[in-house]
């Protein structure tokens, strides 16, 4: 006699990824413009961060059941980078309301087709070198979900970073067997001394910024949380059916959306929340200074993209196309020039270009964003 499956056990059939793909990445231009950001540069080999992050789904996650959001500049774009995922699944936001509005859209659109759907949900410029190690901790945290909980993946911190959220454990969470955990707290964005404080305890983890759940937590989630955001999404998603529609509800009632993250809204309110802690060779690729050291160097320690004559020059990353760069007594800097600008910062100071940026839109220099 054969047994109906638990949801558990079926997982598989209802999984989607809901790519979050609107981010503009400042913290590379000149490269990363309004309409080629981070996502859709390819900074090693052919494939793009975002191709990249479908790829590495596709063993579990078929192209039918991937979505994309993000907003309007970047749909077509994406349509071409993803030409095996339907349009109809590209979903173009008319303004930037953070996480929680588009997760909760792809909750309700996907959640009335399927209602056993379990969401991954995946940022789109994000690289990780150990995909067969990240598809077994995908699989374990569906399974999770499947039973309605919340899942976070968690990341064993490398350095005390100031610029990431955190996920404390209720004790030192082991990295050789893959199992979740209660997550005790989380902790956004620490100062130094904090977060050199959560690295020694061994108890905090990086939040990742990708999560999984059914279709209906979230839902229910965001009814409790966020009402109003909750009500707005489900009001666009009932004109999921009609393309046109749809877009005109987008624009006409997303902005009326709350500007909140998936942690704040429900994450930080959830009464439980799992955590599995993971060695999946993670990188959110943040700023020049995380290319750096992804790409291989030679002897000096240089990462050199272009012809160079360089001496006594060490810690380099040198991206000009098309011509030579000769320097002296170089040290630690970042140098990528583009048809219209040319960046030069030190290294440890890359982070500091999204500022730059800020100030091109001061003086309202469009033709350089």
């Amino acid at each position: 006699m054969n047994r109906p499956k638990t949801p558990a056990q079926n997982y598989k059939e209802h999984l989607y990824a809901v790519i979050l793909a609107g981010g503009r990445g400042p913290r590379f231009w000149p490269r990363s413009r309004r309409r080629f950001p981070k996502q859709l540069m390819n900074f090693w080999g052919e494939a793009s961060l975002l191709q990249q992050t479908v790829a590495r789904l596709q063993p579990l996650i078929p192209l039918r059941n991937v979505w994309v959001f993000t907003n309007q500049d970047l749909a077509s774009a994406i349509a071409r980078q993803l030409p095996g995922v339907p349009k109809s699944q590209i979903i173009a936001e008319p303004v930037q309301r953070n996480t929680a509005p588009c997760i909760g859209l792809a909750a309700e659109i996907i959640g009335e087709r399927d209602p056993e759907a379990v969401l991954g949900v995946f940022p789109s410029d994000h690289t990780v070198s150990k995909p067969a190690e990240f598809r077994k901790v995908v699989e374990l945290a569906a399974r999770h979900a499947a039973q309605g909980e919340i899942v976070v993946l968690g990341i064993q911190p490398r350095w005390a970073e100031t610029g990431y959220g955190y996920m404390e454990f209720g004790g030192i969470p082991s990295l050789t067997t893959l199992r979740g955990a209660p997550v005790k707290q989380f902790r956004e964005k620490p100062i130094k001394a904090e977060a050199e404080r959560y690295v020694r305890t061994k108890r905090f983890f990086w939040n990742s910024g990708m999560f999984f759940w059914k279709a209906t937590t979230v839902r229910n989630a965001l009814e409790r949380h966020l009402p109003e955001t909750a009500a707005v999404v489900k009001s666009i998603a009932g004109k999921a059916g009609n393309p046109r529609a749809m877009n005109r509800a987008l624009i006409q009632r997303y902005p009326d959306c709350q500007n909140i993250s998936i942690d704040y809204a429900v994450l930080e309110k959830a009464a439980q929340v799992t955590g599995i802690p993971c060695d999946i060779g993670w990188n959110d690729v943040g700023s020049w200074n995380a290319v750096y050291d992804l790409l291989p160097r030679d002897r000096q320690g240089n990462v050199l993209r272009t012809q160079t004559m360089l001496l006594d020059s060490s810690g380099l990353l040198v991206d000009v196309p098309g011509k030579l760069v000769v320097g002296a007594g170089l040290k630690d800097l970042i140098v990528v020039e583009t048809p219209d600008a040319l960046l030069i910062v030190p290294r440890h100071r890359a982070q500091e270009v999204s500022q730059l940026v800020k100030e091109l839109e001061k003086k309202s220099r469009n033709d350089l964003l």
